[in-house]
């Protein structure tokens, strides 16, 4: 069985609406924004060292790159190392959309007693799906038993009471608290010993920075004008792949980026993998990010109808007037 979260699985398909072109005189592709546009409309995906808090780390790329803001995606215990995306200056709300996707760790249990292998791995079998979680002790939110999900739990490796793990799954799961609950399944005692995060949306393990190369980076961008820095700092668009999406008509541009919903006769083209309530993300045909929004109808609605609500904006990134307010729309 494959180890994929519930977005890489989906077979998304575009269905064009309107066949339409864009206009260069206005806007701009996400990888033609220069360097500083990229600073603040960027993502970096940080290999969080073990120490500092989430917090932290986002306040030494801040100083790096001095900006004013950014944020991150999930926190981090201090102890915790991994994936940490760390969305930067006009692209902090990014990581709305970020905190609510599913995530992957490596983590490896210390068992007290030594368990049969076998025990070991059909146990693993039986987390699989929804379980019910009591939040622990030290925690950020209201301790409660919550409905989770484990997409999926793969034994990598055991060594006498040592058990390394990859698993898959939802945003808000304790792995911490799921080390003590599954030891007590296979009857003894266990903790967390080490914990990595190495997935969250399209960041990977595979693709992550420390903060010393984003440091080298920045400096030989400032010092020689060398643009390596774009191998470290990627377009926010990038961070949303996982989620629906929707490309709209030049003409309506400007229109969302003052807080309006979006209708059918402003669309040219969209994913068919949404329904009623889903968050989308909406975006120009340079495929630039406008906003973010939440769907007032299944997919299906926008085929067989002309006119009509679809999205309602709820989070703007595009600054106003990037596009006018009226272009004559090149239709094919």
């Amino acid at each position: 069985m494959e180890n994929l979260l519930p977005y890489e699985k989906v077979n998304r398909k575009v269905i064009v609406k309107i066949d339409s072109e864009t206009d260069y005189s206005y806007g701009k592709k996400p990888e033609e924004r220069t360097v500083e546009e990229l600073i603040k409309y960027g993502v970096v995906n940080i290999n969080k060292p073990q120490g500092p808090t989430s917090h932290q780390v986002s306040g030494y790329v801040k100083q790096i790159l001095h900006i004013n803001k950014c944020g991150h995606s999930g926190s981090l215990d201090p102890n915790v190392t991994g994936v940490l995306p760390v969305a930067l200056d006009k692209a902090t709300r990014i990581v709305y959309a970020l905190l609510k996707t599913g995530k992957e760790y490596v983590c490896l249990m210390h068992l007290h007693k030594e368990v049969d292998e076998e025990l070991i791995k059909k146990s693993a079998k039986d987390f699989i799906g929804k379980i019910h979680q009591l939040v622990p002790k030290r925690s950020a939110v209201k301790r409660q038993v919550r409905q989770r999900e484990i997409y999926y739990l793969s034994i990598i490796e055991i060594d006498g009471k040592e058990v390394l793990f990859r698993i898959g799954c939802e945003a808000g799961f304790y792995v911490r608290k799921f080390c003590h609950d599954w030891a007590i399944k296979l009857g003894t005692r266990g903790n967390m010993k080490q914990l990595v995060r190495t997935k969250v949306s399209m960041f990977t393990d595979k693709n992550w920075h420390s903060l010393q190369d984003l440091k080298d980076a920045y400096e030989n961008y400032k010092e020689n004008g060398n643009e390596e820095i774009r191998k470290v700092i990627i377009p926010f668009e990038y961070s949303i792949n996982f989620l629906p999406k929707m490309w709209v008509l030049d003409t309506t541009v400007d229109t969302l980026c003052h807080g309006a919903h979006l209708s059918v006769p402003g669309i040219s083209k969209y994913t068919n993998d949404f329904k009623n309530g889903d968050l989308v993300a909406i975006y120009s045909l340079k495929n630039e990010l406008i906003c973010l929004g939440n769907a007032l109808v299944d997919n299906e609605y926008i085929l067989d109808n002309e006119k009509g609500n679809v999205i309602k904006n709820d989070m703007v990134f595009m600054e106003r007037n990037t596009y006018p307010k009226y272009i004559k729309e090149k239709a094919l």
